[in-house]
């Protein structure tokens, strides 16, 4: 009860200041104070990493989220052997626009590092993040991408949802969820989707999933776990820092990512990985 009354507490938050920020957001961008050209800003520092750092790690958060969401997330994953991190922010009305612009960042610090990129993107970010590496070619430097609480199947929310460019792309049979539903035989990244049973932002749980015959993708189930709550839950911290590190050690090998049970900290039900509850038992998969 305390868990949902937390959920209940920071979603009513975000719901208030959500039609605020796409105004201004707006306004910033017609203004020219964000600028036409950079849709995305980033909040990392722009100078070059020193030449012994790991992976470059890129967090995109989604609409309206902000520091609130990935500076907590930054924190749990440090010490994990990787970085730098890399926040990046939205700032544009389209999601294919906003990819192009996480290209050019991701591209950035694969040239600064000399190392391929993993991605995380939260929400909204996550689907930004698959839309490049799935349609723009970031596969080619980004060998993992890890989402959370993405809608990749859309959500009725959004047909709820106040009347902007980015929420209509998340209705279910968008034009651009379309668009990522055609062949992508060749992309070469491989994704973990972390989802929950109790998202309340994406509905049906089940469109938190990648289920896309052509990707590598495994799915992991975060039971009682709300929207706002999912990127910040410890088990699910603690399985991003585990790929994180198989990712830096052993450059994505495929035992990191697809072996056994007790490799990925988890179960599988009927195909699906299960983040546990807590040391009591394993929670049930419970797609809807």
């Amino acid at each position: 009860m305390r868990g949902v009354g937390v959920e209940a507490g920071r979603a009513a938050v975000r719901l208030a200041r959500l039609p605020l920020e796409m105004a201004a957001e707006g306004v910033g961008q017609l203004t020219g104070r964000f600028g036409r050209a950079i849709p995305w800003r980033s909040s990392g520092p722009s100078a070059p990493p020193p030449a012994d750092s790991g992976i470059p790690v890129l967090l995109v958060h989604g609409l309206a989220d902000g520091a609130s969401v990935v500076s907590p997330l930054q924190r749990g994953l440090r010490g994990c052997g990787v970085g730098p991190f890399i926040p990046v922010a939205l700032n544009g009305f389209d999601i294919r626009t906003a990819a192009r612009a996480l290209g050019d960042q991701v591209e950035s610090a694969c040239a600064r590092s000399g190392r391929p990129a993993v991605v995380i993107g939260y929400s909204l970010g996550g689907l930004v993040a698959r839309y490049y590496v799935q349609r723009l070619g970031g596969d080619a430097y980004v060998p993992l991408v890890l989402t959370l609480a993405t809608p990749h199947g859309g959500t009725v929310t959004a047909l709820l949802a106040p009347p902007h460019p980015l929420l209509r792309q998340l209705q279910p049979g968008s034009e651009l969820l379309t668009e990522l539903a055609e062949p992508a035989a060749g992309c070469r990244t491989r994704f973990v989707a972390f989802y929950s049973d109790l998202d309340e932002a994406v509905i049906p749980a089940a469109r938190g999933r990648i289920d896309h015959p052509d990707l590598k993708a495994r799915n992991v189930l975060v039971p009682r776990v709300g929207h706002l709550t999912l990127p910040l839950h410890k088990p699910v911290i603690d399985q991003v820092r585990a790929l994180l590190t198989a990712a830096q050690q052993a450059a994505f090998p495929a035992c990191s990512l697809y072996g056994t049970s007790a490799q990925r900290g988890g179960p599988v039900i009927n195909g699906t990985a299960v983040v546990p509850r807590d040391s009591k038992g394993e929670a049930e998969d419970a797609d809807r």
